[in-house]
């Protein structure tokens, strides 16, 4: 249920760290000096970006916190599943995503997602039957990585129902659920108003950003998790 990057991926390597940018060409590139100020600006109004993610130079889409309705489409079937997407300021956005997987109930399925390697594409690596208690413990451990890495994105799962809580690479909350109230409380219990509106830094150009120290975590996190 991977459905809001909707644009092929050309790629621009940066010093110590790897930016994607995604959507259509800009009319113009900005200089270096230019760029390197646009990267370092993580705050918009009430807004603060992770490290992992920057709106395209132009701003086509300013970021903002919110959520929305939205629904999955299975390309077989064509039967829908609900779901709800959420953009949630930087300093609040784990322990969101930590509350979101409570209605998931006490054991859960992982599925861990990489894009560090470019050549090889999304790998996934997948664990089934975890506590959620001590999964939460480990993910207290490796919040940097999955905050500010613009490569790494996780999904956890109920493992019988449709239930299924994504923390994607573009640092968005993903929810899929036939009841979303639950999920919807937890949301507005962070002071998240319902925007159906709300466009989302995935929808227009943007950039991925990802250190080397990240693809190592990752790794470690692999490990740990026994995917």
């Amino acid at each position: 249920m991977r459905f809001l990057d909707e644009s092929a991926a050309p790629r621009a390597s940066l010093p110590l760290l790897k930016a994607l940018a995604v959507g259509h060409e800009p009319a113009a590139k900005p200089d270096q000096a230019a760029l390197e100020t646009h990267l370092a600006r993580s705050r918009y109004g009430r807004f603060t970006l992770t490290d992992a993610i920057r709106p395209g130079w132009q701003l086509d889409i300013v970021p903002r916190s919110g959520y929305r309705h939205d629904a999955y489409t299975d390309p077989q079937s064509g039967g829908k599943i609900p779901a709800l997407v959420a953009a949630v300021t930087a300093e609040n956005l784990f322990e969101t995503f930590l509350e979101l997987l409570e209605p998931l109930g006490d054991e859960l399925d992982v599925v861990l997602e990489s894009t560090h390697e470019e050549s090889v594409g999304l790998r996934e690596y997948t664990r089934a039957g975890v506590e959620r208690l001590v999964f939460e413990s480990l993910l207290w451990e490796y919040e940097d990585l999955l905050v500010n890495d613009g490569c790494t994105g996780i999904a956890v799962l109920h493992p019988e129902q449709s239930l299924e809580v994504q923390l994607d690479e573009h640092k968005q909350l993903v929810v899929y659920a036939q009841a979303r109230q639950p999920f919807e409380r937890i949301l507005r219990s962070h002071g998240l108003d319902r925007d159906d509106r709300l466009r989302l830094i995935s929808q227009g150009e943007h950039m991925h950003i990802s250190h080397a120290r990240h693809t190592h975590e990752f790794e470690k996190l692999v490990a740990r998790l026994g995917c």
